[in-house]
């Protein structure tokens, strides 16, 4: 499936599940997949990019009030590792047309709502899809920044966002990082996925770059990242550094720019420039965990986001990134706590295949759906 700027191998459960041991775990199986040790992922479906190696697993939910449940993994191209620290908004797009277009949920004679729980982080989110008279679509003509395909329509909700969590894990809306002789700045999040999220003057930028200016910054982001994951938590010193958790990238004002597509976007037209990584590389657009992050920072005062944001309309938030501007709209409380963020996204199906792994020889005999 392709959900938003993401491409996603989805598999059933059911089909999964029994293989697991016999193939000597769910990461032998992803990572023989999708072809990883190889930079190209050659001997397998992955595409040799973040956007283009991740996989769920998918299964009827047994709780109430919840329709399915995914397991997501992000499989590491070069090297054969599975990363399941974070959640994929894009992938939560097409699991919400997969559910449906898999008999996993019952069809609404107007509008289908698939609520889905993301078991790697608790995340609960909800996809709406237009079903008039009961017909289950397969093409669409809705388009999303970072790609010129074309796909049916859907509405993304995360909800709960801060559930079992503080939406600052650091307790502060702003923390300063030393690196060498330089102090950046930076507002640290839990909302959608873990963020931080750094002033982009401290690092001599704008936050309205290019991917191939960010990519000359790549280094001191990691470290920023690495010191980040430390003060939230999400790692001790020692530990294997994870490429997936927490999200990075740095924040600045909106101005002109132009997308990497070519397309002249003026300040006027959105509220804060956004560049983020994934897995050691700029993204090429912004990954939706990521933009739900930035969403929930911008309502932190004395935040990185917010004083670099100027929100024109209460309730929404335009994100200038790399491949264009991304609106978002935004649920808050009386006391303007984020209580609910929405995206518009499309969603394809691309193939019903049948996958063989090696080592051991493994047919995922129509799991990959």
């Amino acid at each position: 499936m392709r959900g938003g700027t993401s491409k996603c191998w989805l598999f059933n459960a059911v089909d999964v599940d029994p293989l697991v041991e016999e193939a000597g775990g769910l990461d032998a199986i992803l990572t023989s997949a999708f072809g990883s040790g190889d930079p190209r992922q050659l001997d397998g479906v992955g595409g040799g990019s973040s956007t283009t190696s991740k996989a769920a697993i998918v299964r009827r939910s047994g709780e109430s009030g919840i329709d399915v449940e995914y397991l997501f993994a992000q499989v590491a191209i070069g090297d054969r590792r599975v990363e399941w620290g974070s959640n994929c908004g894009n992938c939560a797009t097409a699991i919400g047309l997969y559910a449906l277009q898999s008999g996993l949920v019952p069809v609404d004679s107007t509008t289908t709502t698939v609520r889905m729980r993301n078991t790697n982080t608790g995340a609960i989110l909800t996809a709406e899809i237009a079903t008039p008279g009961g017909m289950i679509p397969t093409e669409g003509e809705a388009a999303v920044p970072g790609t010129s395909a074309l796909g049916v329509p859907v509405s993304l909700t995360f909800t709960d966002l801060t559930s079992g969590a503080t939406l600052l894990p650091t307790g502060s809306a702003s923390d300063s990082i030393e690196l060498g002789s330089s102090r950046h700045r930076g507002t640290m999040v839990v909302a959608g996925a873990p963020a931080a999220l750094f002033d982009a003057a401290d690092l001599g930028l704008t936050g309205a770059e290019s991917n191939s200016e960010i990519s000359e910054h790549v280094d001191i982001l990691m470290a920023l990242r690495q010191e980040s994951s430390l003060r939230m938590g999400l790692s001790k010193p020692g530990d294997p550094v994870s490429h997936a958790i927490p999200k990075v990238g740095v924040v600045g004002p909106p101005r002109d720019y132009r997308t990497s597509a070519g397309i002249d976007v003026a300040g006027e037209d959105y509220d804060i420039s956004v560049r983020m990584l994934s897995m050691l590389a700029p993204h090429p657009a912004i990954g939706l965990t990521s933009a739900v992050a930035v969403a929930a920072a911008a309502t932190v005062a004395g935040g990185v986001v917010a004083d670099n944001a100027r929100v024109r309309w209460p309730g929404s938030l335009r994100l200038g990134t790399a491949a264009g501007v991304l609106d978002i709209d935004l649920t808050t409380s009386l006391d303007g706590v984020v209580e609910a963020v929405s995206l518009h996204r499309a969603a394809r199906r691309i193939a019903a295949a049948e996958l063989f792994v090696a080592s051991p020889t493994v047919a995922l005999a129509g799991s990959a759906r």
